[in-house]
């Protein structure tokens, strides 16, 4: 789980980070202890509407003179209420003082009472009880990354996601992705809550020094709750494909950390808070794959924000029934219940020894999202450090009304490449010889939509390397990801087919036909003359001689098909 300054280290590493290779920085991430969503909706949308962060107001956070009013009024004398009340948590109300000193470390005795106070603040803010109290542990850093390099995943499992990412440009070929997302999650987290043990696991740079972060406390405070009232763990709130996982994380993260944010309003107004302990640095393994999680942290509270202020808290309550379907839904508020998901579908017809790959106990495809399709566009410029910007810099990051990068909603995860996605599926496939390629086909909302989000895609393969060498043909020739690929539109509808070789594309998908390569065929935006082009050459992108910094961030990362 992200807390509020692990947020705002984020933003500076989404804004400094512009590391060569592999894009080295600071992360850390929680385990993925609950999955996500599946959620109906209603009727398309005439008009997308805005999105989350044009929603946003500029960037501002817009929670000044955060309201306690549902909490119960506290005697004169400070006594205890004869029953249990909102605002009234263990024998502390919400605006009790504490005598806690964090210098010599938190002792067993002080972290209950912290617990209990911040409980009390939670019920204040979010007009909501809880059932119970939530216990909680504490694991010393090490183990905490012991454990998180040492998570394991089946074969087809490990093969299916690595198609997944390598479809994206975000893990090439030589990588293993499961053990690149192991790595991004083992350094800098503070805390997670876990529904399986139904507690709170802080983790300490030393178990005899313990120091607690009231902001984090209470982001986790306020999954615990969740917990409690909606089974994090239940069908309602359960999915297992990326898009829906970042979907139902737009709810479940984004309330947490909006109450994180209405909780640091009152810290900063007056209430008596711990001071944050520095997280650790850590060595992130792959910033796309990051950023592509970190999509229901930026996005999610501003969704969040929407709704509390049209319907107040019971509408928010309402989402954890009917949570958003896709992470389109979360980027254009207007479209949740209004924009259903296309249910696109491929026929298997792969020939020879092809044959699809399914993780055990998974779905057998995968639905990326729009958020992922952005995540492809944007990767570049971290890759490039700065030089290349498919999506340009000033569209990726969402300012706020001082000029700088909105500590609330940073990232705008919203394109003309990517906006208008209404739905896409993956297979994979392997052959005898150990080889994979994919079909991905993805639906869009009009025929426009389809041929910007071509181009867009046109634009990574040159990145990348890439060149046309036939009609609707791509070949990248060096580098991880070497392979063919084959990009055809039908109205609002792309499909892609990839495969190691251009004579292997008909293999893996025979209705396209064999394919004549022609070196000498000029791809759009620029020239195919039998050359490959060096990455951030491409003749559409822009550039820009951005610095790199460094961040200490975290956040809590989830593996799904």
């Amino acid at each position: 789980m992200l807390s509020q300054g692990e947020r705002i280290a984020a933003v500076l590493l989404a804004i400094g980070l512009l590391a060569s290779s592999a894009a080295g920085a600071t992360l850390g991430g929680a385990p993925a202890d609950a999955t996500a969503v599946a959620a109906d909706a209603g009727p398309t949308a005439a008009d997308a509407g805005p999105s989350a962060s044009a929603q946003d107001g500029g960037g501002q956070s817009g929670v000044e003179n955060v309201s306690t009013e549902c909490a119960a009024s506290v005697p004169a004398n400070g006594a205890d209420p004869s029953s249990d009340v909102k605002g009234w948590e263990n024998g502390l109300w919400y605006n009790a003082s504490l005598d806690v000193n964090q210098n010599d470390g938190v002792q067993r005795g002080e972290r209950e009472r912290i617990v209990s106070r911040t409980m009390a603040r939670v019920e204040a803010i979010r007009c909501i009880e809880f059932n119970q109290s939530v216990p909680v542990s504490v694991v010393s850093r090490q183990e905490f990354q012991r454990r998180q390099l040492q998570r394991n995943a089946s074969k087809g499992l490990r093969a299916f996601d690595n198609v997944k990412f390598e479809a994206l440009f975000l893990i090439n070929e030589s990588a293993d992705s499961i053990a690149v997302q192991n790595r991004n999650r083992a350094s800098g987290v503070l805390g997670y809550y876990s529904p399986r043990r139904d507690e709170i696991v802080v983790i300490a740079e030393s178990t005899e020094d313990l120091r607690i972060d009231e902001l984090t406390l209470a982001h986790e405070l306020m999954h615990a709750w969740q917990d409690q009232q909606y089974n994090l763990s239940g069908s309602e709130l359960q999915a297992q494909l990326r898009d829906q996982v970042n979907a139902r994380n737009g709810v479940i993260e984004g309330d947490a950390s909006y109450v994180e944010t209405l909780y640091e309003a009152k810290c900063n107004a007056g209430w008596e808070c711990l001071d944050a302990p520095r997280p650790s640095a850590g060595q992130l393994a792959n910033i796309g794959v990051y950023l592509l999680k970190y999509q229901p942290y930026s996005d999610g509270p501003a969704f969040i924000r929407m709704v509390h202020e049209t319907g107040g808290w019971d509408a928010v309550n309402s989402l954890y029934r009917r949570p958003p379907a896709s992470t389109e839904q979360v980027i254009h508020p207007l479209k949740y219940r209004n924009d259903p998901v296309t249910n696109v579908t491929i026929n298997d017809t792969a020939a020879g020894s092809w044959e699809r790959v399914n993780a055990p106990n998974r779905p057998n495809y995968g639905q990326l999202g729009e958020a992922a399709a952005m995540m492809m566009f944007v990767y570049p410029y971290y890759h490039s450090g700065g030089q290349t910007q498919i999506v340009p810099r000033d569209e990726w990051f969402d300012y706020n009304q001082s000029g700088g990068v909105s500590t609330f909603d940073p990232l705008n995860y919203e394109s003309d490449f990517s906006a208008g996605w209404d739905g896409d599926r993956l297979h994979a496939y392997r052959n005898d010889a150990g080889e994979f390629g994919y079909v991905w086909r993805l639906a869009w909302d009009s025929p426009q939509d389809a041929r910007q989000f071509v181009e867009g895609y046109r634009r990574v393969l040159r990145y990348w390397g890439g060149q046309q060498v036939g009609p609707n043909t791509w070949r990248i020739a060096e580098g991880g990801f070497a392979d063919a690929f084959y990009v055809q539109v039908d109205g609002r509808n792309v499909t892609i087919v990839n495969a190691p070789t251009v004579g292997q594309l008909s293999e893996i998908r025979p209705d396209i036909g064999p394919i004549a390569t022609n070196q000498t065929t000029t791809a759009a935006g620029g020239q195919a003359d039998g050359t490959t082009a060096a990455p951030g050459d491409g003749a559409s992108e822009t550039t820009s001689n951005a610095t790199a910094d460094s961040a200490e961030l975290a956040v809590r990362t989830t593996t799904a098909a």
